[in-house]
This record gives C-alpha cells, structure tokens and sequence, in this order.
C-alpha cells in the first residue's frame, strides 16, 4: 500500500510564492513516476506537472512552465511543487499521484489522471488579488 499526504497550501496574495510537499510513505517509492494535478472550483481536475523517479524528466502543462518547478528528493520519499508568481487562476485544491510504474513516462502518459493509481487527499492553495 502507498500513501501520499500533500502539505505546504494556504492563503497568499497575488505574486506570492508557495512550496507543496507530497510525502509518500510506503514500498518501491523511488519506483514511481509523480505529478501534480490541481482543481479549481467548479472545474475538472487538470494536469499541472509530473517528473520522473530519478528527476531526470520533468513536464509542465503550458500555463504554470516557467512559474511551477517539480521536484522530488528520494532520500525524504517527498516531491514538492514551488510555485512562484502566483495568481488567482492559480487557487485550487492541488494533488498529487503516483503514476503507474507499467506505463512508459512522456508527456501524453502523465497528463492523463486515469494513469495515476494513488493519490493523496488535497492541499488547498487560495490566492487572493
């Protein structure tokens, strides 16, 4: 069994900046390829960013590239998320996933939710104008 419990949301002001935690307590962690999705009020949960076992590969929906940067340090079982710039279309229930050690890692694989076999419960980023 794998467990993912995300931390580090809150309340910050346009501009600010934020770092999410994912701690992943469980077997074979270094195994899994991780991402972060969020979900915006009213609004299907979508792809933010993934990044492979090793940290090696790394990709970013268009609208957070350049402002988002994942990260994961194995040592801790732990990926983050900083965020940097942020802004109110930014506000939502972020989370991440393990994806699915079956699957070959690219771009077409890790945007796609149904791929992820575990999830954690959500951290709540709200950022205000």
């Amino acid at each position: 069994q794998v467990q993912l419990v995300e931390s580090g949301g809150g309340l910050v002001q346009a501009g600010g900046s934020l770092r999410l935690s994912c701690v992943v307590s469980g077997r074979t962690y270094t195994t899994y390829a991780m991402g972060w999705f969020r979900q915006a009020p009213g609004k299907e949960r979508e792809f933010v960013a993934a990044i492979s076992w090793n940290g090696g590969e790394t990709y970013y929906t268009d609208s957070v590239e350049g402002r988002f940067t994942i990260s994961r340090d194995n040592a801790k079982n732990t990926v983050y998320m900083h965020i940097n710039t942020l802004q109110p279309e930014d506000t939502a229930v972020y989370y991440c996933g393990a994806l699915s050690p079956g699957l070959t890692l690219n771009r077409a694989t890790t945007t796609r939710q149904e791929n992820y076999v575990y999830w954690g419960q959500g951290t709540q980023v709200t950022v205000s104008a």
